[in-house]
């Protein structure tokens, strides 16, 4: 038995903060390209699906989008609350899938009648909805002191109701059969954008965080609620990761000279990519995940798997 006094060993450091960042950047560059290399299986063929918040070049809506085309999902209707980068997507996914329909419409995520509408539109022209994956949202670097009411319920409306209105239309339209179309039974996947910030305080600021708790409450609560209907709903809690939202973090720190400490807190010593959130958001939408229902999924390198540990020893 070893006595208390005995030391932990500690891990020994193979390379040094500056290669580890370089196998990071060659690594997320694979995974960011893996479209142009990856054969198409088709997990998503003959699918409706519904993304929000796909609007930012760097963004997981667009990434999500790409991806959900690739797999070969039957059409494709893609709302953001900016229309500039729109028909740029469009283009793209029709360019590459011929065989993918694309339905850009610039519209607010939190906005009851524009969430029914589409829902209805899917409902309309394909008679099916399958996969609506709510992924507007917003965020902010407020202190609590910086922090209005009107602000605070703003960040709950554009992060929260959002996600509430399309389980609440999103539900609906997937218990709908149209047998002449492919749909004999109900049921469909619905995915929403939390954040580790609503599992764990300390990865944003009071009106994020609260939000995105909020939205993890959504989707185990509506689980329940469509019990018995076969409309699966789970919640992505993605760390840190590269988008049009965090870009700020990383342009400063690559300003600094200091790009090798972003992500130095998790397991794996690094950030992710759109593309890692987009591949879990895949696997909730196609039949791959048919009795996950209820789960909150981390996708944060492991920072949420521990209490906090001395850099370079074991936990």
């Amino acid at each position: 038995m070893a006595s208390a006094s005995t030391k932990q060993p500690t891990l020994k450091q193979s390379t040094s903060p500056q290669e580890q960042y370089n196998r990071t950047v060659t690594r997320l560059s694979s995974i960011q390209s893996h479209l142009a290399t990856t054969a198409r299986t088709g997990k998503l063929k003959g699918k409706v699906v519904i993304i929000t918040g796909v609007g930012s070049l760097k963004g997981i809506g667009r990434a999500a989008a790409l991806l959900f085309a690739h797999e070969g999902a039957q059409h494709l209707y893609l709302l953001d609350f900016a229309g500039e980068n729109l028909p740029n997507l469009k283009s793209t996914i029709e360019g590459r899938y011929p065989d993918v329909t694309a339905t850009v419409i610039q519209a607010d995520a939190a906005d009851d009648k524009a969430v029914s509408d589409v829902c209805h539109q899917a409902i309309r022209e394909q008679g099916r909805l399958d996969v609506f994956f709510a992924n507007a949202g917003v965020a902010s670097s407020r202190t609590l002191e910086e922090t209005s009411g009107e602000m605070f319920t703003n960040m709950m409306r554009v992060n929260t109701l959002s996600c509430f209105l399309a389980v609440k239309h999103a539900s609906e339209a997937m218990k709908q059969t149209d047998e002449v179309r492919g749909k004999p039974l109900g049921g469909g996947s619905i995915i929403l954008t939390a954040s580790i910030a609503g599992i764990r305080s300390g990865a944003g600021p009071i009106d994020y965080s609260a939000s995105k708790a909020a939205v993890n409450s959504i989707a185990q609560t509506a689980a329940w609620h469509l019990q018995r209907t076969d409309v699966r709903v789970n919640a992505l809690c993605p760390g840190l990761i590269e988008t049009g939202m965090t870009v700020s973090v990383f342009d400063q720190a690559r300003k600094r000279g200091t790009a090798d400490k972003i992500g130095q807190l998790n397991p794996l010593g690094r950030y992710g990519v759109a593309e890692e959130v987009a591949n879990v958001a895949l696997f909730l939408a196609s039949d791959d995940s048919s009795y996950v229902n209820g789960q909150l999924l981390a996708i944060d390198g492991g920072l949420t798997a521990s209490v906090p540990v001395v850099p370079g020893k074991f936990a």
